[in-house]
């Protein structure tokens, strides 16, 4: 991702605490969503055609992972699920993989 392009994405991502709140009420939002596995809870936060993933932590904001929106939408409509993005999100093996191999990374 070129340099403007993530200066964009960085001045899109807006993240309030009544956003989450909102969430975690099982409530929509256009622009967020959830995603919980085994007591982990990670975010969605959707812009233009990226899509953040990121975690709360001691009142901070971690930012996992960015990734275009097409790598799992793709996935989703030829597997034909009935199920929402992050719902699929969350009960895939890979998409974990990929938040723990950026954590990982973070530490080397």
């Amino acid at each position: 991702m070129d340099t403007m392009d993530q200066l964009e994405l960085l001045d899109a991502f807006r993240v309030s605490e009544s956003d989450l709140i909102e969430l975690d009420e099982n409530q929509e939002h256009e622009c967020f969503g959830k995603i919980t596995r085994n007591g982990k809870t990670l975010y969605r936060f959707r812009a233009n055609d990226s899509r953040i993933y990121f975690e709360v932590a001691n009142n901070l904001v971690i930012v996992h992972r960015v990734l275009h929106k097409n790598t799992f939408s793709d996935f989703l409509f030829r597997s034909k699920m009935p199920i929402s993005e992050d719902e699929q999100l969350a009960e895939s093996k890979h998409f974990w993989k990929l938040i723990d191999e950026g954590r990982n990374a973070r530490r080397m």
